[in-house]
């Protein structure tokens, strides 16, 4: 067993993580899982402190407006992790009165919690026995035992999370297998990382690479084995930034689908030329009186490509009544900073970025 080789060196190089302390708070926990999710460390850092300054605790979660909540998200994608969170919030309140529960049996029945952020929370804020298998541990898993399998199935799940219980201490100290958890998120973070990154793994730094047989039998940097990704669908759109001197229209996404119930300035599917780009805003019911080009953009969603083209347009009127039109709607600028959630993908098309 390596777990006090680990430990040790989690004692000595763990990161300085907004949400970790010495008395670790469920809910806080659960708020920066959400959020690391195919998200980095870094770009979470600051979004989190926003966050729980916003929403301290899980009561203010559960009883604040979603458009609220989504804005306080902005930046970070995946909108629907702030939708779960907040309803998963709400079931808190209202199935266990207000207090998180203790279990990863448990925490698998609120919304938005599967079984990594269940043992996460589990094992980190009480102390249960659990492996918080995400994508760090099965590379690991993968390296140490030199598991030539494809990672990405149940089955290597199942044989990694019998794994790393099999290295957790049967009666643990308080804490050791949240830290064992963490100890190992910052190993596959900083030094078991994916080939793909500048100089990885840097075994040379590892502490367990003495109990590495991929490391053993120089095979670390061909595992773990992971099947080719498919090709991201590529589709285009032309974005209009429509605006009189100091309002701007948007207009509110479906309930359903790729970012729902977010906020979007009006663009329509297929590159158009200026000709186009003027008829389409006279249809949405504006009338032109300056047209200019923006530059190009592409967003990258898991299965999308978005390829955009942009215009700004100038119009002559963008009263209540006229913007009410297409269901568009006016916002100033203040109002689309503070109020209004308005995905990154969209980001090269915010006025101040041109």
């Amino acid at each position: 067993m390596w777990y006090r080789e680990l430990l040790s060196w989690y004692g000595e190089n763990k990161r300085d993580l907004p949400w970790r302390s010495e008395r670790p708070d469920p809910y806080h926990v659960w708020v920066s899982e959400i959020m690391l999710q195919q998200t980095r460390v870094e770009a979470v850092k600051d979004h989190y402190r926003r966050f729980i300054k916003a929403f301290p605790d899980v009561r203010a979660l559960a009883g604040a407006d979603t458009d609220a909540v989504l804005k306080y998200w902005e930046g970070l994608g995946y909108y629907s992790r702030a939708r779960n969170l907040k309803a998963g919030a709400g079931q808190v309140m209202e199935e266990y009165g207000g207090q998180i529960p203790n279990s990863a049996a448990e925490l698998k029945k609120i919304k938005g919690i599967g079984e990594y952020t269940a043992c996460a929370i589990a094992s980190i804020a009480f102390g249960e026995k659990c492996a918080a298998i995400d994508g760090n541990l099965l590379r690991i898993f993968a390296r140490l035992t030199a598991y030539k399998e494809n990672i990405r199935t149940q089955k290597a799940r199942q044989e990694a999370e019998r794994y790393f219980l099999g290295q957790m201490p049967e009666n643990g100290l308080p804490g050791v297998y949240g830290d064992m958890n963490q100890a190992l998120m910052d190993l596959g973070a900083e030094i078991c990382v994916p080939v793909r990154q500048e100089n990885g793994p840097d075994c040379g730094r590892c502490p367990l690479a003495g109990s590495c047989r991929a490391y053993g039998t120089g095979t670390e940097r061909s595992l773990p084995v992971i099947p080719e990704k498919k090709s991201r669908r590529i589709q285009e759109l032309t974005v209009f930034v429509i605006r009189d001197n100091d309002r701007f229209v948007l207009r509110q996404r479906p309930g359903k689908g790729l970012l729902a119930g977010l906020y979007e300035f009006p663009n329509v599917e297929g590159f158009a030329d200026r000709k186009e780009a003027l008829h389409c805003i006279e249809e949405l019911g504006f009338s032109p009186v300056r047209i200019m080009e923006l530059p190009e953009a592409v967003h990258q969603f898991t299965h999308v490509e978005w390829r955009m083209k942009g215009y700004a347009v100038w119009v002559d009127d963008l009263s209540p009544a006229k913007a009410g039109e297409n269901g568009c709607f006016a916002a100033t600028a203040g109002e689309i900073s503070e109020k209004y959630s308005i995905p990154s993908a969209f980001g090269a098309y915010r006025p101040s970025t041109w």
